[in-house]
């Protein structure tokens, strides 16, 4: 999860910078502070859209502290149908702005996936989507090892398609950039103690076979078709 963040972080720098993103839609964003700690431009407009309760002790915790750049917090739920006028009201006031998605779609059905990334797609405002994906492997890596708890506190894990980002094409969105965890972890100094293992199999594993370790989970940056 540090690697993940620290990944995204970079990558939403970037584009803040680069290429003229004024408003970031943060999709789902728990206890995320990203607006608190990043070096953002004053004029950038941060949204949170979460729901009631998660938003009520997020502003309550963050109550002294000062934001590097406009925060707004709207109370939605992403799942119902009613997101779509949040979606409109704000896509209407932004030119150029960067949906965030960390640690969500993992937790919808794939339909409802697509229905998202649909409606994401219908804001012309909306010009990248960044995300996490992980692979069916790893999917089923995750109910050997953490399902029973994921079960018992009603979080399981469903989404994780076979195509992988060309999931997101019917609806509208392309790959833009792919960062291996794995990659990513020993960049940032960050593998697990046994990572290195993983990397020596890659060694003498088949050109398909390395293909598929390093689309075992990444973090996604997708763009408007």
């Amino acid at each position: 999860m540090i690697v993940r963040t620290a990944v995204m972080d970079e990558i939403v720098m970037r584009l803040v910078k680069e290429e003229g993103v004024d408003t970031v839609l943060n999709l789902a964003a728990g206890l995320d502070a990203r607006p608190y700690r990043l070096d953002l431009p004053s004029e950038l407009r941060w949204i949170d859209v979460d729901l009631e309760g998660i938003l009520a002790y997020k502003e309550a915790e963050l109550a002294g502290e000062r934001p590097r750049c406009r925060v707004e917090f709207v109370r939605a739920d992403l799942t119902h149908a009613a997101r779509r006028a949040v979606l409109q009201r704000i896509g209407a006031q932004a030119r150029r702005a960067l949906v965030i998605a960390e640690g969500l779609l993992v937790y919808l059905k794939p339909e409802d996936v697509t229905s998202l990334a649909k409606d994401l797609a219908d804001q012309p405002a909306f010009r990248w989507w960044l995300i996490d994906l992980g692979s069916p492997a790893l999917l089923q890596f995750l109910s050997r090892t953490w399902g029973n708890q994921l079960r018992s506190g009603n979080a399981p894990m469903l989404f994780a398609p076979e195509e992988g980002t060309a999931f997101f094409a019917p609806a509208g969105w392309k790959e833009a950039e792919y960062r291996p965890m794995l990659d990513e972890a020993f960049r940032l100094r960050r593998a697990p103690r046994m990572a290195w293992v993983w990397r020596l199999i890659g060694l003498f594993a088949s050109k398909k076979r390395r293909e598929q370790f390093k689309r075992f989970s990444g973090v996604v940056l997708l763009e408007k078709q």
